[in-house]
């Protein structure tokens, strides 16, 4: 912050004082009841200053470095230059950044440094060591001028001893403020690099932790996949091995049927009802293989008319009950890049559960349609039939996982609708209310 005010401190009666002020030196001078403060004018020219000074008769002048017109060193000189001002004390307010500043207060008969920023008990006592010295004798046993080099610059020095020793002195004080400005400083740096250092060696702990447990799951991983690829290659097997008992079963009740029909009688019933069940367990076979190759199966990429696979399954479901009441409505024209048979066999299931689900109603109505979400084009089919509680809408994709046990089913479905969906780095979930009906999203 630059201050383009100057200070002039006076003495008058007991031991009352006016100041002329840089602000922050005006907070801290104010703080002592010795002192009372005067606004300096807000153009410094040295006429003006020298009319002030000698309208005021100042114990002490306070002037910072950078001044409007002139620096605090030109002013100070100017005013050690006049006869009448040159036995008044003057404070110059610097950072001693530049080892010039030294040799420039020299240079303009400077009797003090404070450096900034200052603390203000430093500058009060300086202030008040300077005026009760003011009056002390002075050695003139010195040249009225010295003329020395430093570093390239001549300057002219016309201070008497006690100016030159206590310029010396503020500037070691000044230095050793400094250096323990530096002191504290090392002393914190050197807590924060043990600080670091510690946090240092929990990182490195944290670190070593984090690597154990990664090495963890990733055995934990490899583990899972070979289980999961054992399970699959169980389950794969056994449905294989499964359909040719079945397939022989299948032919006994037919040659059973074929040869003793007729001597059935009520028989005929247990012989009908090992067929349906025969069928039915024929049929989680083959959607239990289906799910099984669909882990290892590789989606073709064709163009795929999704309308036209909806209107043919709704026609297929329709000849299984003729005289059901059911509108379909179907948004025409809505195609896709994928599998043709993975995204029917997902279409197969999602309409086909809409179709089993509000069998109830008097009047079923199911639509399969497009809409946007997330800025992403996605469809979905929508029914008014049972619905389902909002909460149980996880377990909807869940292999074997039934929320209804009114409909035949194997739980196997959706889970297969799931994983073809997922095939075609898709997303699909499900919304729902228990009496009103349910509506499956998917993307692709």
């Amino acid at each position: 912050m630059n201050y383009f005010e100057y200070s002039i401190v006076y003495l008058e009666g007991a031991r009352t004082a006016e100041v002329f002020f840089a602000p922050p030196v005006k907070t801290a001078i104010t703080r002592s009841p010795s002192y009372a403060v005067i606004t300096p004018p807000s153009l410094l020219i040295i006429s003006d200053v020298h009319r002030k000074i000698d309208e005021r008769k100042p114990d002490l002048i306070i002037t910072d470095i950078t001044m409007p017109g002139m620096d605090g060193f030109e002013l100070c000189s100017k005013i050690k230059e006049d006869e009448r001002f040159k036995d008044i004390p003057a404070i110059i307010l610097t950072a001693l950044s530049d080892p010039h500043d030294v040799i420039k207060g020299l240079a303009s008969g400077a009797d003090n440094f404070v450096t900034k920023p200052f603390e203000e008990e430093n500058l009060l006592a300086r202030i008040e060591y300077l005026i009760n010295d003011r009056d002390k004798p002075r050695c003139i046993s010195v040249p009225k001028n010295i003329e020395i080099t430093f570093n390239g610059h001549s300057y002219s020095i016309s201070s008497d001893r006690r100016q030159i020793f206590n310029l010396f002195l503020s500037t070691y004080e000044a230095a050793f403020h400094k250096n323990r400005e530096l002191v504290n400083a090392q002393n914190e740096l050197r807590e924060l690099n043990a600080k670091l250092e510690a946090s240092n060696k929990e990182l490195e702990l944290t670190n070593v932790k984090l690597e154990a447990a990664y090495q963890d799951l990733e055995l934990n991983t490899v583990e899972l996949e070979t289980a999961n690829r054992a399970l699959e290659s169980f389950g794969y097997t056994v449905s294989h091995d499964l359909r040719q008992p079945l397939n022989i079963i299948s032919l006994h009740r037919q040659a059973i049927e074929i040869i003793h029909g007729e001597q059935l009688g009520e028989g005929k019933k247990i012989v009908h009802e090992i067929a349906n069940q025969t069928l039915k367990m024929c049929d989680t076979i083959s959607s239990l293989l289906d799910l099984s190759k669909l882990k290892h199966s590789k989606p073709e990429s064709e163009k795929v008319d999704l309308s036209c696979i909806v209107n043919i399954i709704s026609e297929e479901l329709k000849m299984t009950m003729p005289n059901r009441k059911v509108i379909f409505e179907i948004e025409d024209g809505l195609t896709v890049i994928g599998d043709s048979k993975l995204l029917r066999i997902a279409l197969e299931n999602l309409v086909g559960n809409a179709w089993k689900y509000s069998s109830k109603r008097e009047e079923t109505l199911i639509a399969f349609g497009k809409t946007v979400f997330n800025e992403n084009p996605t469809y979905f089919v929508r029914d008014n039939g049972e619905g389902f509680e909002p909460l149980e809408s996880d377990k909807l994709f869940n292999p074997f996982e039934r929320l209804s046990k009114e409909h035949e089913g194997h739980g196997i479905g959706l889970s297969t609708v799931h994983r073809i969906i997922k095939h075609h780095g898709g997303h699909i979930w499900a919304e729902g209310e228990p009496g009103i009906g349910a509506t499956f999203f998917f993307t692709l």
